[in-house]
């Protein structure tokens, strides 16, 4: 497989498209190149074509497109990742998977669950390899801190704490965009809310339940859209605020995992001066562990193991000894630190390895019914809310 190409395009170019973009410009850099082909940086898509062809100039792809039928339709295209608004996720997907293209999506899978059910069926009757980019599993803390809790390092975990705040809508003068329209729980708790929800399964195992469901829109009005403004994040407007805002700024629930253990989590794109702030503690009968994305390159850890007297919270730096760390960098020794970038390339770098079905025992990308899955808690948050907090199983 070495001696093959395997071309590469992403549709949107926005914020997490452009990091696709950079993504799989690295993945032949990272864990070794035995068995992994050439990548060939074919074409970027973006309905707004000043985006794509500055994309694609950036990032070395070969070609710039504003239509998504054009990547569908070219022969010379093996992989796509889509990173456009959600409610465009499901057409674009069926159609790429008809056209015999692998295709890994972003999440949240799609903005409802009609559709986001019907993307898990097409992956189930596919011939090509699909997958769901939940990339902080990739992030070495926080998969240390997950093999942490399996192991039993911690002792029994009972209880998970999470909150992911950001600012992006925190302006009421930031202009409309996909992420303000929708029901409730597809904006903060869609948009950021998936993602803490992810790690937490991740560290602690599958959610049974949820409860205490409570959603805010703050800001309820907002400039209408402005051409070349991507997806309502950071720039702002002098216009008057028209545009009704649709679903939630802040969204706060309990978990209930099939283990027993319970907890919280809390999102909010309103978070005043927080750009991307991802934390949790962990806590089990022998010990906790924390993270927080501010200090990406270590953990905090309090167990059991420490001498008599001294024990007390410790910061661990990332290294070697961590997931994705030994040959996910150039320089892979602790002290070095990583970012949320380098997980996004190990999430590509994954996806490929399924697609030329290459094991260097990197675990495979979440699959689209992984997706529907997420969606299907979101969903059960939403009816908690609606209910007063009532407590909802996820079916």
């Amino acid at each position: 497989m070495a001696s093959k190409t395997v071309s590469v395009a992403v549709i949107g170019a926005g914020m997490a498209g452009r990091t696709h973009a950079n993504a799989w410009r690295q993945v032949g850099t990272v864990f070794g190149t035995d068995g992994v082909p050439n990548v060939r940086l074919a074409a970027i898509c973006d309905a707004y074509l000043p985006f794509a062809e500055a994309a694609a100039k950036s990032y070395g792809y070969e070609r710039a497109t504003a239509d998504w039928h054009d990547i569908v339709a070219a022969d010379d295209i093996d992989i796509v990742s889509i990173v456009v608004a959600n409610r465009l996720h499901r057409e674009i997907a069926e159609a790429l998977v008809k056209a015999g293209k692998h295709v890994l999506c972003e999440k949240p899978l799609t903005d409802n669950l009609e559709d986001a059910k019907a993307m898990a069926e097409i992956e189930a009757g596919a011939d090509v390899v699909t997958g769901i980019g939940f990339g902080y599993r990739r992030h070495p803390s926080i998969a240390e801190i997950a093999k942490l809790a399996d192991g039993g390092a911690l002792g029994q975990v009972m209880q998970f704490e999470g909150r992911y705040w950001c600012d992006y809508g925190a302006d009421p003068n930031v202009p409309i965009a996909w992420r303000y329209k929708g029901p409730m729980g597809s904006g903060a708790l869609g948009d950021v809310g998936s993602h803490i929800t992810d790690v937490a399964e991740f560290i602690c195992g599958p959610i049974k339940a949820v409860n205490g469901g409570t959603f805010a829109t703050v800001i309820d009005k907002r400039p209408p859209a402005v051409e070349g403004i991507s997806g309502g994040r950071g720039a702002t407007t002098g216009a008057e605020a028209t545009e009704t805002v649709e679903n939630d700024d802040i969204a706060k629930f309990n978990i209930i995992f099939e283990s027993g253990a319970i907890g919280s989590i809390g999102v909010s794109r309103v978070a005043f001066g927080l750009p991307n702030s991802l934390q949790f503690d962990v806590f089990g009968t022998r010990g906790r562990a924390s993270f927080d994305l501010a200090r990406s390159g270590e953990i905090t850890l309090d167990d059991t193991h420490s001498p008599a007297g001294l024990r007390g919270p410790k910061q661990v730096l990332s290294g070697p000894d961590f997931p994705y760390y030994k040959g996910g960098s150039s320089m892979d020794f602790s002290g070095v630190g990583n970012t949320q970038i380098e997980q996004f390339t190990y999430q590509c770098r994954a996806f490929l390895d399924s697609v030329i079905g290459l094991d260097e025992g990197l675990p495979p990308v979440p699959s689209w019914a992984h997706g529907y899955r997420a969606m299907r808690i979101a969903d059960a948050v939403a009816r908690s809310a609606a209910a007063g907090g009532a407590t909802i199983e996820i079916d």
